[in-house]
């Protein structure tokens, strides 16, 4: 496998970049640099190339509404070099020169998130809404159920109709016949972004590639009838979600490559040099969410790069150009004519900087002395996302500010844990609270300087909901804070699904009363994530979950005025009943509850709760072992006397002892879930059993997985 040595090189820094605003510009000849056009959140569109290192405009349009979107086109089989912007509700085309050809106010209500242009056919997406534009005029319109993430259409140059194919935030990727769904197929993760295969969809033109928002990577033929799953790259290492894709031969082996972004920075190359399944090649992290990748020929003639473009707006390279200079006798450093005048040249960039800066400063100093004066609070973004990782079955929270990040505190109103981040360096500190005024936890990140985004991760109690509270302070004059806020759902851990498997045995819950659709759509939502914001059209809903923690599963079926819950888990139907009776109460209808309890539900979880828990408590034990194996081994200097497995638990220590670390309360977490079923097996009989919970945690102390389910039976 050839070894692949990029360097970085930074070009310039736009405004704030939305994913997939940054593309090359095609070569309609040879191997010249090639240009590099970038749209920003402040409504710029720039195309510039590189000349001897040093960025040269083409044109640069003035600022307006931020552009979401940036895409090129052109005539079928041909060189596609126009560009369209979508910014707000319409869409702009220009030249490589940057003349405007195009000005299409289009009927959408709300801006545009997405686009893909295909000779002269026009797709965009609003928030569920796909648009067909043919010829600028409106020709299809699709409603979808859930939240669109991004469009693509397979080539016309192979495949004769048009094909859309929609990413949706339920897992499901959209194909579509003109205004007609023709099927879904359902993926790894919700979609974030779709990219065809080598750029051209492969042989068939049918193959497609998505990345997912927690982070796999997977590619699917699109066949008219039915779909073909290739492969799936599992996200092992839990880094960030995929926000871009691009094919592009680095590696130069005359096989396109694929080069991935993520949100946390990381910047990946997968080869294809092994069977069909992408191996990993290469990886750069970046200190901030990468939105857009592409491969070219940028800076120098024959050298090829991935060009990325960064949250805050910065475009770089990273090149196969050797760029390291060679050391000169002793420890100097043989620099050459053009690097000394470009660093002459940045130090009286910089030293005008300070002097504006001093500047700006004193004047205003002297404004605020002014007691009229009125101190304007500068405005900055947040880029943030909470997502749900069911790996883990924890929530992951990125804050990432297009500058240095001074303090981010934590407040919630429910209890939640806080689990180690490898990548987090910030320093955290916890604050005494006071649950009874509604506060469970409170907690200080101090971040290192210059660090612009920050991970957390976090685990929360299904059954208590309310509110985490993120107030983000950058290290700007004046001080300023902005505060987000995330719902801590009652059935937080739970994600959706398009499987329900009848054969389980299931407990169910039926509602009854004087409630529409849409009320019950919002309690719905109120208590399970990923639903969509949207009344579903359909008169009968059904969605499926299935719980990240205990791999439960839970079935929802409503329509007006009746709804049917069912779950192999007891706990989750006792959790929706408290809340949906308190949110129908709230609204003063009154609800007419019957449920149906399965007994043999009860040992099923059990059943699927023992492998963690026998994990964690041999986990626990093992740790607990750690510090007396070292005395003995202190003391006898030799461990060869030992029993084989008090061997491998010393020669592993540092490995469990972190691995306890990184998941605080996970066996106390286990023992509540399986108290909770104990206690709401009984509360559905109408007794309470909350003095015998004592005996069960002796049974859990001398855990037996035959013993506890009889424990349950015989009470």
């Amino acid at each position: 496998m050839m070894e692949l040595n990029l360097s970085r090189v930074d070009y310039l820094q736009v405004g704030v970049t939305s994913p997939r605003t940054m593309k090359i510009l095609p070569n309609k000849v040879g191997k010249d640099p090639q240009k590099i056009a970038v749209a920003d959140n402040n409504g710029v569109l720039q195309v510039f190339g590189m000349k001897k290192r040093e960025p040269i405009h083409l044109f640069k349009t003035l600022p307006s509404h931020k552009i979401n979107c940036l895409e090129l086109g052109g005539p079928v089989g041909q060189v596609k070099e126009k560009l369209f912007v979508a910014s707000g509700a319409d869409i702009k085309g220009f030249t490589r020169k940057g003349k405007q050809f195009l000005e299409l106010p289009t009927n959408l209500a709300e801006s545009i998130q997405s686009m893909h242009v295909q000779g002269v056919d026009l797709l965009f997406t609003g928030t569920y809404t796909c648009n067909h534009y043919q010829d600028l005029k409106d020709k299809n319109h699709f409603l979808s159920g859930d939240k669109i993430n991004d469009v693509i259409c397979l080539p016309l140059e192979k495949i004769s109709h048009l094909t859309p194919v929609i990413a949706c935030q339920d897992r499901l990727l959209r194909i579509l016949d003109e205004s007609e769904l023709l099927y879904e197929v359902e993926v790894a993760g919700p979609p974030q972004t779709l990219c065809l295969y080598g750029n051209d969809g492969g042989d068939d033109g049918t193959d497609v590639l998505y990345g997912t928002s927690d982070g796999k990577i997977g590619l699917v033929s699109i066949n008219r009838e039915t779909p073909e799953h290739r492969w799936e790259l599992p996200n092992e290492k839990r880094n960030g979600g995929v926000l871009c894709l691009d094919n592009f031969d680095i590696t130069a082996d005359g096989v396109k490559d694929l080069i991935v972004g993520r949100d946390d920075g990381l910047v990946e190359v997968y080869g294809y040099d092994e069977g069909d399944d992408p191996v990993l090649r290469y990886s750069h992290v970046c200190s901030e969410s990468v939105t857009s990748v592409q491969g070219g020929i940028v800076a120098s003639a024959g050298y090829d790069e991935i060009i990325c473009s960064t949250y805050a707006g910065w475009i770089m390279g990273l090149t196969t150009e050797h760029l390291e200079k060679e050391m000169g006798s002793g420890s100097e450093v043989i620099i050459d004519a053009e690097t000394q005048a470009k660093m002459i040249n940045i130090k009286q960039e910089l030293e005008e900087l300070q002097g504006r800066v001093v500047k700006e400063r004193e004047k205003y100093q002297h404004t605020a002395q002014n007691k009229n004066a009125i101190s304007a609070v500068p405005h900055f973004s947040i880029n943030d996302k909470f997502v749900l990782n069911r790996e883990d079955a924890s929530y992951t929270l990125s804050l990432e500010v297009q500058m240095a990040i001074d303090n981010v505190l934590l407040q919630s109103d429910v209890p939640i844990d806080l689990l180690d981040v490898d990548k987090n360096s910030a320093v955290v500190s916890y604050s005494s609270c006071d649950p009874d005024q509604g506060n469970f936890l409170l907690a200080t990140y101090r971040c290192q300087a210059n660090t612009t985004r920050l991970e957390l991760k976090i685990r929360s109690i299904e059954g208590q909901y309310g509110t985490l509270q993120a107030y983000v302070t950058p290290r700007l004059q004046p001080k300023i804070c902005q505060v987000k806020q995330y719902l801590i759902k009652p059935l937080s851990l739970h994600e959706r699904s398009h499987l329900f498997e009848e054969d389980r045995p299931h407990n169910a819950l039926k509602l009854t009363g004087q409630f529409s659709l849409a009320e019950m759509h919002s309690w719905v939502s109120f208590c399970l994530p990923d639903l969509p914001e949207r009344t579903p059209a359909e008169d009968i809903v059904t969605f499926t979950f299935v719980s990240t923690f205990l791999n439960t599963q839970l079935q929802c079926i409503y329509q007006k005025g009746e709804a049917i819950f069912k779950s192999d888990n007891i706990s989750t139907i006792s959790i929706l009943k408290d809340v949906l009776s308190k949110e129908a109460t709230k609204k003063k209808i009154r609800l007419d509850i019957t449920y149906d309890i399965n007994e043999d539900s009860i040992a099923h979880t059990i059943r699927l709760l023992h492998p963690r828990l026998e994990y964690q408590l041999l986990l626990a034990k093992k740790v607990q072992l750690i510090d007396a194996l070292k005395e003995v081994q202190v003391h006898e200097n030799d461990i060869g006397s030992l029993a084989p497995e008090y061997r491998q638990i010393l020669e592993n220590a540092d490995h469990l002892q972190e691995e306890y670390k990184r998941q605080p309360c996970h066996l106390e977490r286990l023992y509540g879930m399986i108290t909770d079923l104990f206690i709401d097996k009984f509360k559905f009989k109408g007794q309470n059993v909350k003095t015998k919970v004592p005996i069960l945690l002796e049974v859990l102390d001398n855990y037996n997985v035959d013993t506890l389910i009889e424990f349950f039976n015989s009470q």
